[in-house]
């Protein structure tokens, strides 16, 4: 009987742990680099890391810019070029980047209230419903963040 305890102690924990929460989709090292031409798009780059289930990024928002599009470098025939993308699968327990010269967010009109705070807050959307909320910094076109505006009263 005491060896049958014994068991059910050391089991427990273990069968607990498997009713937990699954592990969420997530987004770090969001960032973005400003274009050095204000009227051309800046462009945007994070790691979306997959939970337990996989889902698909569907979108990008921001109150910060005009507009969001996620985009992909490819190369064709020797040349290479950029095409619009509508979504992209993030693996269960896997990774995609958004990096320079592969996948990445053009960013129409950054706001100056983002460019003053050197950051803009970033919602992504995705196919589970889920909405992720981050902050991505920015950087300027040479890689240095924007000083932070002064807001101290004199």
């Amino acid at each position: 009987m005491r060896a049958r305890f014994a068991l059910f102690a050391l089991a427990a924990p273990l069968a607990l742990n498997a009713c937990g929460d699954p592990a969420p989709t997530y987004i770090d090292q969001a960032w973005v680099r400003l274009s050095p031409n204000k009227d051309a798009p800046s462009a945007g780059y994070f790691v979306a890391h997959g939970g337990d289930a996989g889902t698909q990024l569907r979108g990008v928002m921001t109150d910060y810019a005009l507009k969001v599009e996620m985009h992909e470098t490819v190369s064709k025939d020797g040349m290479t070029t950029m095409e619009a993308i509508d979504s992209v699968d993030i693996p269960a327990k896997g990774q995609v980047s958004f990096a320079p010269g592969g996948k990445h967010l053009m960013i129409f009109g950054v706001n100056d209230t983002a460019i003053s705070r050197g950051k803009m807050q970033m919602t992504f959307l995705l196919a589970n419903g889920d909405r992720l909320l981050v902050d991505a910094v920015i950087r300027k076109p040479d890689g240095t963040a924007p000083a932070p505006a002064d807001n101290a009263a004199h």
